[in-house]
């Protein structure tokens, strides 16, 4: 708890929750899938309003919501697909990975249409970024426990969906991936007692392909990411 000691005895924190409620309705009606400004414009933009600690607090929500609204999606699917022919899957907050081997191609990829509106990669990986940002302050306005593990969920979700979900791998996809992977490792350095990396994170770590990037308007190879070794890098440094 010493998220709480330093929330409570670091000095005064200002939080206004009605201005919170206010962003967080600004970032899911003005921005999104809807929106005209490509994703990297988006994320720009919801960066630059949440950039207070009130933003702050908005942004590690906006991450935890996604990753709850994706878990209780899965969770719909599963029971469908048991509904449907008798089949049980599991779904592990902490691994969806065997879940993706095992039933890929009868899931959908649960952050592509998450209920609240958000997107992936307008929204979400803005709040990353803002998170990353400001990683130090983190723990003076939110617990950042319950916040790391969300957003590795996320990470988990957006991998399983690149190699089992027939997720397109483009730049907008490779960068939220960026940001996850960064972000997490700026809020693990700033905690007292930091969990273990989970599962996912750790089987991907000791893979060293490479994943061809696409440009997000077209067929164009752009780039490469060798996802083991940058998680390594970035988690392992």
């Amino acid at each position: 708890m010493g998220w709480l000691q330093r929330l409570l005895g670091g000095g005064r924190v200002e939080l206004d929750p009605a201005r919170q409620q206010e962003l967080l309705r600004d970032v899911r009606r003005s921005y999104g899938a809807h929106a005209r400004l490509r994703f990297p414009e988006q994320a720009d933009a919801i960066t630059r309003l949440l950039s207070d600690d009130d933003g702050l607090v908005v942004a590690a929500g906006i991450v935890c919501e996604a990753a709850d609204q994706a878990h209780a999606d899965l969770q719909g699917q599963a029971q469908e697909v048991f509904r449907r022919t008798g089949r049980r899957l599991l779904v592990h907050r902490r691994n969806y990975r065997p879940l993706w081997k095992e039933a890929g191609p009868a899931l959908r990829w649960p952050l592509g249409a998450l209920p609240s509106g958000l997107h992936p990669y307008a929204q979400v990986s803005a709040a990353v970024a803002v998170v990353g940002g400001r990683a130090d302050r983190l723990d003076r306005v939110t617990d950042p426990q319950p916040f790391v593990t969300r957003l590795f969920e996320v990470l988990d979700l957006t991998t399983a969906g690149w190699e089992f979900g027939r997720v397109r791998v483009d730049t907008d996809s490779a960068t939220l991936v960026e940001r996850l992977m960064g972000t997490g490792a700026r809020v693990l350095a700033t905690m007292d007692d930091p969990p273990r990396l989970p599962p996912a994170v750790r089987e991907m770590m000791r893979r060293n392909h490479r994943i061809a990037v696409y440009d997000p308007a077209g067929p164009r190879v752009v780039g490469e990411l060798n996802l083991g070794a940058r998680l390594r890098e970035t988690l392992l440094a």
